[in-house]
Formats: C-alpha cells, sequence, structure tokens
C-alpha cells in the first residue's frame, strides 16, 4: 500500500526508513487514520518526518503524490506585499454582501485563479480584486461571507481556504536564516555545550553493565566527562559596507548569541571587511570602541571557539597590502591576510559564516578575498544547514 509514497520521499531526499514505514502502514490498518486523507497527512507527518526542518519538503511531496488534492500554487512575493499594511474596513451592507459572496469553494477557487492572473496592483477596499479593507472574497481584513484568505490574520473566520501559506517553508534547511528558521539552528548552537574537554570521572552506568555483560561479567567501569558548562565562545561581526544587507540577519544572530546562558564564556567583537591591529566592542566600529587584536591573542585561552560573521568581500589590496585598509585614517602595518593568519594560530577552533550563497563565491564581488579567507578558515554560507555543519566542525576533535 503506497509504495509508491515511500520511494517518492526516499526519491525527494526524505530520509524515511523501512521501520518507519511499516508503523505508518500499521497505523492505517489499525485505523487511526480514519479514513480521511486530513488525518493520513498528520499521522504520516509525524510518524516519518524526524525534524521541522523537513516538514516543507513533506508538504511538497504529498502534494506532488496526492495530485488531485486542491491546492493553491504560491502566491506572488509582489501580491504579498501590496496586502501588507491592511487598510481600514469601510462601511458595508451585510445582507447585499452576504447575498453576492456565498459562494462554494470550487468557484472561490476559479474566482482566485482568475484573478491572480489579472491584477497588476494593488487595491483596497473593493469588492472584486484580492485586497484589504473591502468585501471581495479574496484578500484580508475585509468582510465576506465566504472566502479565501491571501495572507493576514483570520478576523471573521469565513475563509474556507488559505493561499500564500505554506506554514513550514521557514524551517527548511537550504533557507537563509530569517526569523523563524533561525530558531531551529539556534538549537543547533545550543549543542555546542556537550562535553568536550575535561577528566573522564563521571560514571557512565548503562555503558558500564553493558560493556561488563559483553565482559562474561567481568566488571569494566565506563566513564565520561562532566556535563559542565565549560564552553567558551568568540563571535566577530563584519560590520558596515556591503553587509548593510545583512544588518537585520546579523542582528538576530547577536541577540540570539548575546542571550544564550549555557556558555561559560562569550566575547562579541566587530571589524570592518577584516581585521588589523584593532577589533571594536559596537558594532559603529569606532576608534575610542577598539581592542588591540594583539591583546585579545595574548590574553584570551586557545580554547575559545571562534565564529565570523561576514561576506568576507572587499578588494582584494585590504587583505594583502600594507597600508591596504579601506579606512584612509586607520593606517595597517600589516596585512589582513597576516593578522587573520595570526588570529587562527592561535584559536584554532574556528569557523567563517558567509551571508552569501555559496554558489556566488566563485565569481560574485570579493570572489578573491574569499577565497583567500577560504585557505584559512573553514567557510559556511549562513544558512539553517550550513550553520549546523559549521558548528559540529567547530567542536569536533579536529
Amino acid at each position: 500500500m503506497f509504495t509508491d509514497l515511500f520511494y517518492l520521499f526516499r526519491a525527494r531526499g526524505l530520509k524515511v526508513s523501512m521501520n518507519e514505514w511499516l508503523s505508518l502502514m500499521e497505523a492505517l490498518e489499525r485505523g487511526l487514520c480514519r479514513n480521511s486523507l486530513l488525518e493520513f497527512y498528520y499521522v504520516s507527518r509525524a510518524i516519518l518526518v524526524k525534524t521541522e526542518a523537513d516538514f516543507d519538503k513533506f508538504d511538497e511531496v504529498f502534494l506532488e503524490y496526492f495530485d488531485r488534492v486542491q491546492h493553491i500554487e504560491d502566491v506572488s512575493d509582489e501580491l504579498m506585499k501590496w496586502l501588507h499594511d491592511p487598510k481600514n474596513m469601510k462601511k458595508y451592507d451585510k445582507d447585499e454582501v452576504d447575498a453576492r459572496t456565498t459562494l462554494d469553494l470550487e468557484k472561490l477557487r476559479q474566482l482566485l485563479e482568475e484573478r491572480l492572473k489579472e491584477q497588476h496592483e494593488r487595491h483596497d477596499g473593493g469588492q472584486y480584486w484580492i485586497g484589504t479593507g473591502g468585501t471581495s472574497t479574496m484578500g484580508h481584513s475585509g468582510y465576506a461571507a465566504t472566502g479565501i484568505r491571501v495572507g493576514g490574520e483570520g478576523r471573521h473566520r469565513h475563509a474556507l481556504q488559505v493561499a500564500g501559506e505554506r506554514e513550514f517553508r521557514d524551517f527548511r534547511e537550504d533557507n537563509v536564516l530569517d526569523q523563524r528558521s533561525f530558531q531551529l539552528a539556534f538549537r543547533r548552537l545550543r549543542q555546542m555545550t556537550t562535553c568536550q574537554d575535561g577528566p573522564m570521572d563521571v560514571l557512565n552506568l548503562e555503558r558500564t553493565i553493558s560493556e561488563t555483560c559483553n565482559n562474561a561479567g567481568y566488571l569494566s567501569l565506563e566513564f565520561d566527562r562532566p556535563r559542565v558548562n565549560d564552553m567558551k565562545v568568540m563571535v566577530l561581526f563584519d560590520s558596515g559596507g556591503s553587509m548593510t544587507p545583512y544588518a537585520r540577519l546579523c542582528s538576530q544572530l547577536f541577540q540570539a548569541v548575546n542571550k544564550a546562558n549555557n556558555f561559560k564564556d562569550l566575547k562579541i567583537y566587530y571589524f570592518h571587511n577584516i581585521w588589523y591591529s584593532e577589533l571594536y566592542t559596537k558594532p559603529q566600529c569606532y576608534y575610542e570602541d577598539a581592542i588591540q587584536t594583539q591583546w585579545v591573542i595574548n590574553n584570551l585561552s586557545r580554547d575559545y571557539k571562534v565564529i565570523v560573521v561576514g561576506d568576507a568581500s572587499m578588494a582584494p589590496t585590504e587583505m594583502t597590502w600594507v597600508g591596504g585598509s579601506s579606512w584612509y585614517s586607520r593606517y595597517n602595518n600589516e596585512t589582513g591576510l597576516a593578522w587573520l593568519n595570526r588570529f587562527h594560530n592561535r584559536f584554532e577552533k574556528m569557523v567563517w559564516f558567509n551571508p552569501i550563497p555559496e554558489a556566488m563565491w566563485e565569481y560574485d564581488y570579493g570572489y578573491q578575498t574569499i577565497e583567500m579567507i577560504r585557505n584559512v578558515v573553514d567557510m559556511y554560507q549562513l544558512t539553517v544547514e550550513g550553520l549546523g555543519r559549521g558548528l559540529k566542525k567547530l567542536v569536533s576533535a579536529r
């Protein structure tokens, strides 16, 4: 039963095991899906999907397989922008509107598909177009006896369907981080507190029993390191210039890391493009907020885990020239590449997260400096998946 669905899940990258699939088949046999496609959707998702990062992929496969299930294609970003900041609802004749807008779902879907093809601008307060604050059967923040909500929030609970809303899209691991998907990535950041150092003096009872049994009854004591909060983290943010488009993303990352209470110590510094003899304690990178880079190297222990966030894009001279700094008044006596190497020699556990899509690293502006930095530090794209791989590298034994 549904064998081709199993293979479709596997073909689309969902790691569905045979045991999980057999559990789903057992749930069907026991009637847990109640002969309902919706119930089958929830039961199968609960059994087959291991992480919310795969929810959106699961939804796509489910719709692909059950291609006769009615669904509405994604609403364009442009239309969603038109529906932003809704206008206030105008007065209306409820009886007239109820008589005009009492439609079945098939008719509503037909009308919506027509409007999606016809509409070329924003509309508010009307009764025909997809808009806000009116009596149209499409849009939001208005009134209709029945309708399809597009964007916004439900008010009168009359919408028969919601278009343009894929609830789990932001959880996908290939997305550049935003507010919702960042929450998933931050869970992985918390995993950095796993025990890496310290004496192995905590008895692991379960493993001791297992190894003793395997040892023909001769006692074999197994120990772990204590689960103590011994992780020390340093985060360096590239600030200003080409990083301006990513300011909101970096702000979210800063807030999440800064509020973390699971690090033994946390240091946050800023730089512009690449650091030389100074780092900065504030993102404006004013000279009065400077701290000597050499002081950081000399005074912070080498067991700090260093996370660098920046696009690594700059003129090659900023990396390779003495006096190549983009700030005319701040002459660098040593090259940026020299400082990068010196920093990495002190703090071996160091990764660089780049918000530029990885596919563009070899030809986008700054490709030369991106390559220079990658030759020194492991670089990952600042996505959920990239952050997970980078943090795993940061706490690995090598």
